[in-house]
């Protein structure tokens, strides 16, 4: 989906997904060339105008990955709020950020970051015009990176749910939370 705001100084929602695998060696991180910014980022989008970002990130996870929803958990913390009358719960992201879009500086995205778990490669494809270069890294090969090929705040936010969210958080089911 293209910006909705296109104006200087305005802010586009975006969702994004740090994918795990913990079926191999070690854990890996799924992330993808992206097309427009030649730098690898986790999978995401915009969230558009008749959506909240948790169904954003539902319809763009297989878009982006090939993933089906129901090969995924999503990492949590272990105490959470699981109910609350009259109200759609969201899971929690790991973090929500606005940085700068472009190198002008006069488009923001303020981004919800979610963290899943999947057990195996994905199902599907990446649809047709979704970034086809899709890269698992270890921890190590993530560091290893330089800026030119990852934004240096990607690669902090990647460690940190390396090192904190995966083995401090829970994965649980996807139909824990309404869409």
């Amino acid at each position: 989906m293209p910006h909705i705001h296109t104006q200087p100084g305005q802010h586009d929602a975006t969702a994004s997904a740090l994918i795990f695998r913990f079926d191999t060696s070690e854990p890996q991180l799924l992330l993808h060339m992206h097309k427009k910014v030649h730098h690898l980022l986790q999978p995401g989008g915009h969230v558009e105008l008749h959506e909240t970002p948790w169904q954003a990130i539902l319809h763009e996870i297989p878009e982006e990955t090939g993933y089906q929803l129901d090969q995924l958990r999503i990492f949590q913390p272990v105490e959470r709020l699981k109910q609350l009358t009259g109200v759609a719960l969201h899971p929690l992201p790991l973090v929500e950020n606005t940085h700068a879009f472009d190198d002008t500086r006069t488009h923001f995205h303020t981004d919800r970051m979610y963290v899943f778990a999947a057990d195996g490669a994905p199902l599907g494809t990446p649809g047709e015009d979704e970034s086809s270069d899709l890269r698992w890294v270890t921890l190590k090969q993530l560091l290893q990176y330089d800026d030119a090929l990852i934004f240096p705040n990607t690669k902090e936010l990647c460690e940190y749910a390396f090192n904190h969210c995966i083995t401090r958080w829970q994965p649980v089911p996807l139909t824990d939370f309404e869409a």
